[in-house]
């Protein structure tokens, strides 16, 4: 580990608006804001601009970043102490332990912008839309809380869509090409570093919002998906 990675790790554990692998948090982060205000997930969160982005619009929601990287953490968790935004905070750890750490509808939104889609069929299970992290979600959000993707990945996308519609989600808002909007909510108008990155080379930005059903279906859904996509694979081929 470089020097400088080294002491980024050494001050982030000094930061009171990081946790890192905490225990027993479950149905204590209001305590940890110190309000009643709604607590929002960015999943996956690299640096943090959407968590910060969304912090600075909306001062009485509390937003938490979720990642294992804390290097990225540290921008975002820096970053936060500098704008001095109290209601934003940073959780260090993987994404399928989520549930450890919030109760039963202690979660009220879930953001994931621009994450690793994953694109090979083989990695499915990874993408973080998958109706494995789906079951996840549903342990800790609201009734009808709502899970946004943001994606400059078609095949995430049309994924995503398959998934909502196969797992009987209620679709609330589906953009394909959102910067053609000519109303662009200031929401979906935060950048995160990835995004102008545009990896995925598809010159437009796709935007789903749903939330999901009282139930999902069971493994056995899952089954009928990887046959569907392994099918889909071979066609491509």
């Amino acid at each position: 580990m470089g020097q400088k990675k080294q002491q980024r790790f050494a001050e982030l554990k000094t930061f009171p608006n990081v946790l890192q692998f905490p225990g027993n948090m479950k149905g204590k982060w209001n305590e940890f804001f110190k309000n009643e205000n709604p607590v929002i997930l960015e999943l996956a969160c690299g640096k943090g601009e959407y968590a910060l982005g969304l912090g600075e619009l909306f001062p009485q929601k509390n937003f938490i970043g979720v990642d294992i990287k804390g290097n990225r953490i540290w921008v975002g968790a820096k970053k936060a102490l500098q704008q001095q935004l109290a209601n934003v905070a940073f959780l260090r750890t993987e994404i399928d332990k989520i549930a450890d750490y919030f109760s039963e509808s202690e979660i009220s939104e879930i953001w994931i912008t621009f994450p690793d889609p994953q694109l090979r069929i083989s990695k499915a299970k990874k993408r973080l839309t998958h109706p494995k992290f789906l079951r996840l979600y549903q342990q800790i959000l609201v009734p009808n809380g709502l899970v946004h993707l943001k994606t400059d990945s078609p095949d995430l996308y049309h994924f995503t869509k398959l998934i909502t519609g196969n797992y009987h989600c209620l679709p609330v808002s589906d953009y394909d090409d959102l910067y053609s909007l000519r109303n662009i909510p200031a929401e979906l108008q935060i950048k995160t570093h990835y995004e102008s990155l545009d990896i995925a080379q598809s010159k437009r930005v796709h935007y789903l919002c749903f939330s999901l059903p009282d139930r999902l279906p069971g493994k056995e859904k899952d089954e009928e998906l990887k046959n569907l996509l392994s099918q889909k694979q071979v066609t491509e081929i």
